[in-house]
């Protein structure tokens, strides 16, 4: 879709009106308005006629935002996280793989978590039939989880 003189971009990097980010996202524009406005968004600047315009990482801060609600973060915590996560460094690629491993690292720990009941009810024997069965890298990342987490080791 093109827009005529309202199809702006800043250097190398296209800037996308609410109606077009919003299609790429898959999103409407009403969730980009929203977004913006609780400060999870940040037009990267106004166009003449005062559009709000929006850069290709902002479709990167989307999908974030998507997947953190997926993982049943609150909009307010997802807030926290993404301005934790641009302190960091304001890098893209950088802040981009630590905010996944970061991602990567709380999915994780929530998993551990829901399984924690079963591991606790499971006889000596049985846990250690149990890492016998997982990848050694697997069982390690399982113990150390748990110990992050202020549990005892897995067997």
């Amino acid at each position: 879709m093109r827009f005529g003189k309202e199809d702006e971009s800043l250097g190398d990097t296209k800037l996308y009106r609410i109606g077009e980010l919003a299609k790429k996202a898959n999103i409407s524009p009403r969730t980009i308005d929203f977004y913006t406005s609780m400060g999870l968004l940040e037009p990267q600047k106004r166009s003449e006629k005062n559009y709000r315009l929006y850069s290709s990482e902002t479709l990167l801060r989307l999908k974030r935002i998507e997947q953190m609600k997926q993982d049943k973060y609150t909009l307010e915590e997802i807030k926290a996280k993404l301005d934790q996560w641009n302190k960091v460094s304001t890098e893209e690629q950088v802040t981009r793989k630590l905010s996944d491993i970061q991602l990567h690292m709380q999915k994780l720990e929530r998993e551990v978590k829901e399984l924690e009941p079963v591991i606790e009810k499971l006889k000596p024997q049985q846990a250690k039939h149990l890492t016998t069965k997982l990848m050694p890298q697997t069982a390690a990342c399982i113990e150390a989880l748990m110990l992050l987490l202020g549990k005892g080791p897995f067997m």
